[in-house]
């Protein structure tokens, strides 16, 4: 080629023209010089003149100067490789020397990044072309290995829960039914024998709660319960206030109370009108409980409807327990408006659970607490009194408080997808005597139990205990249990009932048609 009036000769590979540079950086020169080569033409052809007599060749990398941070040629494919594969950037200060002796970017004993999860070794010079296969192994090949363990525990809990809910439609399908049936063939013995009927009702009611209390259980739920004993005053009289915090306090429930002796069957609940629209709802229409309706527009006439649901039910059906929860609706959905309330009115900022609403629990007290005069129920002498109901005769605080502040709601309750947890369950008893009926007072009553419900669960939630009660100095825990057998006894009795009842209305209905 004849550039300028002179013979230009190509350049072998790898020549690079650097401009005669002291610090051998490369000159942004045109395609044409870097591809020809002489010691006039391709500087002529740069810059159309004369070369001058500094400019020369030099091969492809020239070394660095001395103490400058420019990437050698051998550590350069390499950063290249690692930023590729995600383990940090191109900066040569990114590269980590371990160990004492190494010499150089390819020098064994040093670490390929700084990823804190990479073990992988530098051991040798990459080239550009046909690199070696590492015998390593890379951070890449452990995210993957920890990929296929979770999609193995996803599977694994997909085709449990799957099963679970599949049992719990079969439950349903077999218990439900037969306990609606039960009761309508012993209808005659409740002429007869009322408070007989409701004490099999009441049986076949504990029965039904124990399922429910199995499906829990059987998934590793279980609950270990502090502060008082209420095994204590089981036969008698009292109304469990208690926090809300999801659907699953209402399992938990059913669960801790079945070791409670007659508690279970001798109890009403007072829980939120949606309950009656699910396959519970029968069940509990039937066994007595009241359904109550939140919101400002229904409070005064849901509360005469509770009046007058306890002076039919109550007594009549030999109930002994209520089982209350004041806040009128879960944590997460009442925060809010809670905490705007109690800063409007200058009252604690509670952040785990709520202002309690007064209007149920001053029917509930005002209804079924005796009247007493002088320590014996009014009206009438001794002997009359000791035939008369006692009315309620203790108030149970119950806490119910979850690890990491973390609730259990009805459909992890149900398909167990959820690990192993223990549920803690916090009980106070105060005498009736010591709670106040006048509407003030009792506000300023209920205020003060929910402000210390708030420091019992701050206190779990920081140490995984609950304090002592006052006047005790150790704490006092106990596992709830529940009997394997009585389960497996209680679910073989309601799939036989089933099963029972099915060929009855079969026979039946061929019978008919």
């Amino acid at each position: 080629m004849r550039q300028g009036g002179g013979l230009v000769k190509p350049c072998p590979p790898g020549v690079w023209l650097t401009g005669g540079r002291s610090d051998g950086r490369r000159l942004p020169l045109p395609r044409l010089v870097r591809g020809s080569c002489g010691p006039e033409g391709a500087a002529l052809a740069a810059v159309g003149g004369p070369a001058p007599a500094s400019r020369r060749l030099h091969r492809r990398v020239p070394p660095p100067l001395l103490g400058s941070r420019r990437d050698s040629p051998r550590e350069q494919p390499e950063k290249e490789a690692a930023t590729r594969s995600g383990h940090g950037a191109t900066s040569s200060r990114h590269w980590e020397r371990v160990g004492e002796g190494s010499q150089g970017p390819g020098s064994p004993g040093r670490h390929c990044c700084r990823h804190e999860s990479c073990t992988r070794l530098r051991t040798g010079p990459r080239k550009r072309a046909g690199r070696p296969e590492e015998k390593t192994t890379d951070c890449s090949v452990k995210r993957m290995a920890v990929t296929i363990e979770q999609a193995q525990r996803a599977g694994y809990i997909f085709l449990k829960a799957l099963l679970r809910f599949g049992f719990m439609v079969a439950n349903n399908l077999v218990a439900i039914p037969s306990y609606v049936l039960y009761l309508i063939v012993l209808q005659p013995l409740r002429l007869l024998d009322s408070k007989r009927f409701w004490y099999i009702e009441g049986v076949l009611f504990k029965w039904l709660l124990a399922m429910v209390a199995s499906w829990g259980w059987w998934a590793g739920y279980t609950v270990v319960e502090w502060g008082d004993d209420v095994k204590t005053i089981s036969e008698d009289e009292a109304v469990m206030l208690v926090n809300h915090q999801s659907t699953g306090d209402v399992c938990t429930l059913m669960m801790c109370l079945q070791d409670k002796g007659t508690v279970v069957r001798q109890m009403m609940w007072l829980m939120d009108h949606i309950f009656k629209y699910t396959n519970f709802g029968i069940v509990s229409l039937i066994h007595g409980d009241f359904f109550i309706r939140q919101g400002k527009a229904f409070r005064d006439q849901q509360l005469v409807l509770l009046q007058e649901h306890l002076e039919k039910y109550y007594r009549s059906r030999g109930r002994k327990w209520i089982v209350l929860f004041p806040e009128g609706g879960f944590l997460r959905k009442r925060r809010e408006t809670s905490q705007a309330f109690a800063k409007k009115n200058n009252l604690p900022f509670l952040t785990h659970v709520t202002l309690p609403r007064l209007g149920a629990t001053q029917v509930i007290l005002k209804n079924l607490v005796a009247q007493q005069e002088n320590g014996t129920l009014a009206g009438g002498d001794a002997p009359e009194a000791e035939s008369k109901p006692k009315g309620l005769q203790w108030v149970i605080d119950t806490t119910v408080a979850y690890p990491k502040a973390e609730p259990i709601d009805i459909q992890t309750w149900i398909l167990g997808y959820r690990r192993p947890t223990v549920t803690h369950v916090h009980y106070r008893i105060f005498p009736i005597k010591d709670v106040p009926v006048e509407p003030e007072a009792l506000t300023v009553w209920l205020y003060q139990r929910f402000i210390e419900k708030e420091d019992l669960l701050s206190h779990f939630y920081k140490t995984g205990a609950f304090p002592p009660l006052q006047g005790q100095t150790e704490v006092i825990s106990r596992e709830m249990t529940l009997s394997n057998l009585w389960l497996v006894l209680v679910q073989c009795f309601a799939f036989l009932s089933g099963g029972m009842w099915y060929c009855v209305l079969q026979y039946f209905y061929q019978c008919l048609f």
